[in-house]
């Protein structure tokens, strides 16, 4: 009798949750066609001053501008829905409407955008911008479909390089036997190991710790991470070798999309390239405030010499043929843009 009544319960909950699903997708299309407000939820996982969050704002005041407050969305910051995998999951069921994504959180569902984490792929952010605003990365957008996600824009979030506690690097061969935080990444761990040093995966909070105590030799990540947990204090040789661009992006879940009138959707397209154009500019703006603020801390920048940046270049071989397998021309394509 009691197993009855849960799974009665149970039943019932479930009717409830795709009713109000229903009910809710039903109403963003009525709402489309009369004069009352639609609200919508955009999940971000940084804090409100970050150019990420900046970008989203942006976005959505364009949105409810050109809509005449019709349609407003809420940003909710800080992880207030979730980690960045958990909105990215309630995106493609359409529990929240919109987000901003690393392409790292995405790459095992889209094998063709892990391609755009390979180290050394772009010579440039110039490159990659070419290549993610170009016939490349409209293609790469319109490929998220197949996951219930639509791709609107692409947002910078830097480049990674190196640093390092006791003394700088000037050569490939100085990273010979170091020992290396790296994320708790596969692909990262072989691009440490290809370079020929030691890969120490650990999580982000007790990298300055590593640093201090010398249980990493160094660790690697772009001018804002590496001002804002303080790591130039224990690990001040910061070396622009670049080995990786990872671009975000924004997305909408295809069940709001659908539920747009195609006037709304060229208004949410269009605000999202504006919302990428602002943060973009915010994140450059950003760096350079990390940079010089680094600097002034006694922090030695080296930049390597290109012929040390090609024997970096090299050495990745092993990790192109392994994950970019199956996407031999795309990686050729991209590489040729300039």
């Amino acid at each position: 009798m009691w197993i009855k009544k849960k799974v009665c319960i149970f039943v019932v909950a479930f009717i409830a949750m795709v009713g109000l699903l229903i009910a809710r997708g039903a109403k963003s299309t009525l709402l489309q066609t009369k004069d009352e407000r639609l609200v919508l939820r955009y999940g971000e996982n940084q804090p409100k001053n970050y150019p990420t969050t900046q970008g989203a704002y942006e976005f959505a005041s364009i949105i409810e501008r050109e809509t005449k407050g019709r349609i407003k969305i809420d940003i909710f910051c800080d992880s207030e829905l979730g980690d960045e995998k958990a909105v990215i999951d309630q995106l493609q069921f359409g529990g929240i409407d919109f987000t901003r994504a690393s392409i790292s959180s995405l790459s095992e569902q889209s094998k063709a955008l892990n391609v755009l984490q390979l180290p050394y792929l772009y010579t440039d952010a110039e490159q990659m911008w070419k290549v993610l605003d170009g016939e490349i990365g409209e293609e790469l957008l319109k490929s998220l479909k197949e996951l219930g996600l639509i791709g609107l824009s692409w947002f910078d979030a830097g480049v990674r390089n190196f640093y390092f506690t006791k003394s700088t690097i000037s050569s490939f061969e100085d990273l010979q036997g170091l020992n290396i935080r790296v994320q708790e990444s596969q692909q990262m761990m072989d691009m440490i190991q290809a370079l020929g040093a030691h890969p120490i995966p650990l999580v982000y909070s007790v990298v300055y710790s590593a640093l201090q105590t010398g249980s990493v030799d160094g660790a690697e990540n772009n001018w804002p991470s590496y001002e804002a947990m303080q790591h130039y204090e224990v690990a001040k040789y910061y070396v622009l070798d670049g080995h990786t661009r990872v671009p975000e992006l924004q997305l909408v879940s295809e069940m709001t999309w659908n539920s747009f009138s195609d006037t709304d959707q060229t208004i949410v397209r269009q605000a999202a390239q504006e919302a990428a154009r602002l943060e973009r500019r915010l994140w450059h703006e950003r760096e350079k405030t990390s940079e010089e603020k680094v600097c002034a801390s006694g922090v030695t920048v080296v930049t390597l010499p290109a012929q040390e940046i090609q024997k970096f270049r090299s050495a990745m071989a092993p990790l192109y043929k392994k994950y970019g397998a199956g996407f031999e021309d795309l990686i050729a394509k991209i590489q040729a843009t300039h």
